[in-house]
């Protein structure tokens, strides 16, 4: 079934936040050229590169695929191969309430249009991508796995994400931050540009950054209210 975009007016403030991130050209790039036509460039890339050896750091393998070819699965070791089909999957507008048993109740989900706090609000987040986005995946990405200290990892994923909004294709650099503790996501943060989003810490001006933490927080409780307080999809019959 084909996914339809809902009137962005029904998400006020993230929606603001949005069209802001989109009139910065360093932080999103909008392509001209065909989508279909990149993602054959990349894949021609890829397939040169999978035929090298993967390469093993100090912190753990490092893989790269292409990820919409899901007939050619990466080696992938520890927690990072439980989790990412499912994170996959939310980028990809097509949660289901599976996939977020990836996440402890108590977990926090946080990028530069939202703020959630609790697993409810973080289904609200995900669930609500294909209301915004008429297409929405990740391209490409590799991942880096840590452990911090026994029970507790953290998994790095720096991915390409490809965006279509209110008509045009929009490119994505993106760097996401699992925090894993006793096999469960307790943080998740999406550093748009690999850069964190504004906040106290981050602005020179610490009012500014307030406001903005403000801003995602009420960005995700319009979105919130208006997904059902985070309400499972009805399966279809």
């Amino acid at each position: 079934m084909a996914t339809r975009i809902v009137n962005p007016a029904i998400f006020p403030s993230s929606t603001f936040l949005l069209r802001s991130l989109l009139s910065q050209p360093s932080r999103l790039q909008l392509r001209a050229t065909p989508f279909s036509a990149k993602l054959t460039r990349k894949l021609h890339i890829d397939r040169h590169s999978q035929d090298k050896e993967a390469k093993m750091d100090q912190t753990g393998e490092r893989y790269s695929k292409e990820a919409n070819d899901f007939n050619t699965k990466p080696k992938t070791t520890g927690l990072s191969e439980t989790i990412m089909p499912h994170i996959l999957n939310l980028y990809a507008s097509r949660a289901t309430p599976r996939d977020f048993d990836i996440y402890a109740e108590n977990a926090a989900f946080e990028d530069p249009l939202t703020s959630a706090n609790g697993l409810q609000q973080i289904k609200s987040a995900f669930y609500s991508i294909p209301k915004v986005f008429k297409e929405s995946r990740i391209v490409e990405y590799t991942v880096k796995e840590n452990e911090v200290s026994p029970g507790k990892h953290e998994i790095l994923v720096d991915s390409k994400q490809y965006y279509k909004f209110l008509g045009k294709d929009v490119d994505l650099v993106s760097l996401i931050k699992l925090y894993i503790e006793n096999g469960k996501v307790v943080r998740h943060e999406d550093w748009w540009d690999k850069k964190p989003p504004r906040s106290r810490e981050t602005e020179k001006i610490p009012m500014f950054g307030r406001a903005m933490e403000v801003m995602r927080r009420g960005a995700m409780l319009t979105i919130h209210a208006m997904m059902g307080f985070g309400k499972d999809p009805q399966p279809e019959t």
